[in-house]
């Protein structure tokens, strides 16, 4: 697996990626973020700031359908769902020890997909699924948890479903499982094991309010979610995204330690503390130029997204709107921007 040396803007940019088991045609990877648009100056990036670099794991070669073995407790089932948010598709873990009758975890099924339900069940090869656990609710990972579960007889955990509402003038092709209902509800620190293997809840909020990430204390790793990805940054997007929430969740990652990083979408994270201290510094240099911006006299996002991310193919300018936004807020509730009349997409801002 080969270790793209990226800086940050390129995070904030959108690129095609070709997949060798698709149809041949490219799609593109990437969160809200965005890597580069296949149309983009290949220039800098007027958003990135100096001396920024985030190891990107982008060289990720996929097996869909096929149950790969990646480290003694972890087997991955990807569903066939690439996309803009997905990179190469869902990730599904099953955890647990591979032998017949014991009794395993599964975490982030996945989407609705009547032949990642198949892969899934073949993966098992005899072994019982006592727990269903999801790190939030969003469409490709949430859905398949009910259908597993009715065929397993397995108990679905989770943190409480959203209660804000959708934003629906701004989707970002995230949207809530609205039908989702866990079994049980999961909070910060709760234990949960099995044949050999121990879960710790670790809450996450940011990317969405009800997000947790998974510890896996045998071997200190941790199912990220969409809170820390290898290919990419993360989608903050209000009003369910909190930037706020995400650096205090970001910080709580960094400070655990973890050796490996297992996201739900693309590759593992085997160098856990310097991609988290890049990953930090990225959204605080974003802060930095959103300020910069506001110093040389734009007033609204409007005006600072098309300097921002010129770079970015302006079809996902909505969605950087969103995540400067979401800095926006941040920033005004810690006295260092003012908005009128309040923090919203359509506000005047200025410094504080």
């Amino acid at each position: 697996m080969r270790r793209h040396e990226t800086e940050k803007g390129d995070s904030d940019r959108l690129e095609p990626i070709r997949d060798s088991q698709s149809d041949g045609n490219s799609h593109y990877a990437h969160s809200a973020e965005g890597l580069r648009s296949p149309n983009a100056s290949s220039g800098p990036d007027p958003g990135r700031g100096p001396g920024e670099v985030i190891p990107f794991i982008r060289d990720f070669p996929v097996r869909y359908g096929e149950a790969e073995a990646v480290s003694p407790l972890i087997r991955r089932v990807t569903a066939r769902n690439p996309g803009p948010f997905t990179f190469t598709g869902t990730g599904t873990y099953i955890v647990g020890r591979d032998h017949p009758g014991a009794t395993v975890a599964v975490i982030d099924p996945g989407p609705a997909d009547d032949l990642h339900l198949a892969a899934l069940l073949g993966a098992l090869n005899g072994r019982t699924v006592s727990h269903i656990l999801v790190t939030h609710t969003h469409r490709d990972h949430a859905p398949l948890a009910r259908p597993l579960a009715t065929a397993t007889g397995a108990v679905i955990l989770a943190a409480p479903p959203l209660t804000r509402p959708h934003d629906t003038a701004v989707a970002i092709d995230e949207d809530d499982d609205d039908d989702f209902r866990p079994d049980r509800i999961l909070a910060d620190g709760e234990i949960v094991a099995g044949d050999g293997w121990t879960l710790e809840t670790l809450a996450t909020p940011g990317h969405a309010s009800n997000h947790l990430a998974f510890v896996l204390r045998e071997e200190n790793a941790l199912f990220s979610g969409d809170h820390v990805m290898g290919w990419s940054t993360t989608v903050v997007a209000p009003p369910d995204g909190d930037m706020v929430a995400y650096m205090q969740s970001l910080d709580a990652v960094i400070a655990r330690d973890f050796t490996t990083l297992w996201p739900t979408h693309g590759a593992p994270v085997t160098d856990p503390g310097p991609f988290l201290r890049a990953y930090r510094d990225h959204r605080l240099a974003r802060e930095a130029q959103i300020l910069a911006r506001l110093d040389a006299g734009d007033r609204t996002i409007a005006t600072m997204v098309p300097r921002l991310y010129a770079a970015v193919d302006d079809r996902l300018w909505p969605a950087a709107s969103l995540s400067v936004l979401a800095h926006l807020i941040k920033l005004v509730a810690e006295g260092r921007v003012v908005a009128e009349p309040a923090a919203t997409l359509g506000a005047t801002y200025r410094p504080g």
